[in-house]
């Protein structure tokens, strides 16, 4: 071998060697890395970012709040209600996700192959043990490699449905927190609104007062040094001056602190201030007295019941994937492939196969892996049953609660029109002498103390009223308000919160959808018994496809007969009619024959008829499912 050939192979093995040397080293230096604390102006720089964003979007405060307006500015800008909405967000996006790993797996790959001498060597004969001194190589030094594999695996297929069912009940217990989160949301907001309301309406009146207790109690300490009234009396004068200016003061920062609690609500930002809207004092509804029922409907529509119902399903689904997990995969491939090595024979060719695979030791796990399914189903529902438990309690707590701060608000109302009369009755009798004066004085504070009282115990009814609506699990609003903007979202607020001050505790929730309930006119019926008769055929019928009837709250739904003879037969028909929640005019016809001057019962049956044949289209109308 001459030198020159040595140094060439003495270089050939000196730059493999480098290179590795080199990568190493630079993968040494690339794991060394030293923690970086964040600099003062990066700070500074995600608070200017999150504070422009915490107030982005908002409508600005053009003119006093009113409660409907707050419920719905808490819908739309709170940040804890955004907090949720993108949570139940997220979930319906990994749900979505998930589904796609049912699918079978498809692989485009491509490469390139270099290598510094050819790759092969030599044989020897299996029959005869002859050795081929000729190396022969077939692999090209340099090729390119590409292809597709399509695979599927039926384990893999079985055990991802599970878990894209799995991942669609996260989502819908994302959805009950959220639907929670705005529950909660309303009932802060009527505590915060009212509070406010009764501070913003009493806070010039305990300003004056509190200006004239002030005087008047440096006025009486002065009457007792100079002894123009007895020390006893003014001690006990003052003592009740004082006791009335703290119990004043207390109610007003009780009060006051409620229009914070309020722009905390609403995401107001810091430094705007704004007034509350008057209002006139709403007829809270009286205390429910069938609580049975109460109970009831909280046990089916309280989201935390909701959500344990969606844990379940997933227990259950998680016992099914585990138990499949078990099972032997069987795997599917096929695949295309080509090789630029010009020294194969073929460059491409397919390729096919199917292929068994199963851990018969995972069979051993069997009987702890059903126990533990047992216990988790067992733990799922004391839980259930311990919750269930708990809301029974808050129900006929809140409703007794209630009942009591009606009765707390009557008392204070009572009393608050005693003192306003004292007030009125001892400034009119004020005489010359101090002390009268000075009483005069501190009835009025008094007074004053009585009114905030009366708001607060006011405020206090709408407390338990709202403790009493959230525990029965009651939706504020459908929930089809997120494109609404502020007016329209202020509108539908707004009737809500009539509703349910004419009859609270009957509504249900929007989570099954509200009850359909249609007022039943049949129209061309002359003899008033039939009309009476088929009237509670309808309701019946109605009644069995959950629409109910009221004659004061239902649509009217006209049921119009006509008929024209010929022949010994008559036609009838009868027409339907119905405005929909969209404000649309709906129509139906139902034609048929009947004898001239048939019986009761037929016309009744052509009205049932006609009522049948059309059911769809009215459930339709109603949006009954």
């Amino acid at each position: 071998m001459s030198k020159m050939q040595s140094i060439s192979l003495q270089a050939a093995g000196f730059l493999p060697r480098s290179m590795v040397v080199l990568a190493v080293a630079a993968v040494m230096a690339g794991c060394t890395v030293a923690p970086k604390a964040l600099t003062q102006d990066e700070v500074r720089e995600r608070v200017k970012h999150d504070t422009a964003k915490m107030y982005s979007g908002q409508a600005p405060i053009t003119a006093a709040i009113t409660m409907e307006e707050a419920v719905a500015r808490a819908l739309k800008y709170n940040l804890d209600y955004r907090l949720k909405k993108m949570e139940s967000a997220l979930a319906q996006g990994l749900a979505n996700h998930t589904s796609y790993d049912m699918l079978p797996q498809m692989v485009a790959s491509a490469g390139y192959r270099e290598r510094n001498n050819f790759s092969g060597g030599t044989s020897i004969g299996i029959l005869d043990g002859e050795v081929s001194t000729r190396p022969t190589s077939s692999d090209e030094r340099a090729r390119t490699l590409r292809g597709i594999e399509f695979s599927w695996n039926a384990l893999d297929f079985g055990v991802s449905y599970y878990r894209a069912r799995q991942q669609g009940d996260q989502f819908l217990i994302s959805e009950e927190r959220r639907r929670k989160v705005v529950q909660n949301m309303l009932q802060d907001v009527r505590a915060a609104y009212w509070r406010a309301l009764g501070a913003q309406r009493l806070n010039a009146q305990a300003d004056e007062v509190l200006q004239k207790a002030s005087l008047a109690l440096t006025r009486s300490r002065e009457a007792e040094a100079q002894k123009i009234i007895p020390p006893g009396v003014a001690l006990a004068y003052q003592r009740a001056l004082l006791d009335a200016t703290v119990l004043l003061n207390q109610r007003r920062q009780d009060l006051e602190f409620a229009k914070r609690e309020l722009a905390a609500l609403m995401n107001v930002p810091p430094g705007v201030d704004f007034q509350v809207a008057e209002a006139s004092e709403m007829t809270l509804p009286a205390a429910p007295k069938e609580i049975t029922k109460l109970e009831d409907m909280a046990l089916l529509q309280r989201p935390e019941l909701r959500e344990e119902d969606f844990r379940k399903r997933i227990t259950a689904d998680e016992a099914r994937k585990q138990l499949l997990g078990m099972l032997p995969g069987i795997t599917f491939n096929l695949s295309r492939q080509h090789d630029s090595n010009n020294l194969l024979y073929n460059n491409s060719w397919s390729e096919g196969g199917v292929n068994l695979a199963w851990n018969l030791m995972r069979l051993v796990a069997l009987p702890s892996l059903k126990n533990a399914q047992q216990y988790q189903e067992q733990t799922d529902e004391t839980r259930r049953m311990a919750l269930s438990m708990a809301i029974l309690t808050q129900t006929r707590v809140s409703a007794e609660r209630y009942r009591m701060a009606l009765e707390d608000f009557r008392l204070a109302d009572q009393a608050a029109q005693v003192d306003v009369r004292l007030a009125a009755y001892t400034k009119a009798s004020v005489s010359a002498r101090l002390e009268s004066e000075l009483e005069a004085i501190r009835t009025q504070a008094r007074a004053v103390l009585g009114a905030y009282q009366r708001a607060n115990a006011y405020a206090n009814a709408h407390i338990a009223f709202g403790r009493l609506y959230n525990t029965l699990g009651f939706d504020p609003i459908a929930d089809d308000f997120e494109g609404n903007d502020l007016n329209t979202l202020t509108q539908r607020v707004r009737a809500h919160l009539k509703a349910t001050e004419s009859d609270a505790f009957v509504m249900s929730s929007n989570l099954f959808g509200r009850p359909a309930v249609v007022n039943v006119q049949l129209e061309g019926i002359q003899d008033p018994v039939q009309k009476v008769r088929m009237k509670a055929l309808v309701t019946e019928l109605l009644a069995r496809h959950q629409i109910g009837t009221d004659a004061k709250q239902g649509a009217p739904l006209h049921l119009a007969f006509e008929s024209a003879g010929r022949n010994g037969v008559e036609k009838a028909t009868w027409t339907l009619n119905l405005t929909d929640e969209a404000g649309q005019s709906q129509r139906a016809r139902f034609a048929t024959t009947i004898p001239v001057n048939a019986r009761a019962s037929v016309y009744e049956s052509s009205l049932m008829a006609a009522m049948n044949a059309h059911l769809g289209e009215l459930k339709t109308w109603l949006n009954v499912d």
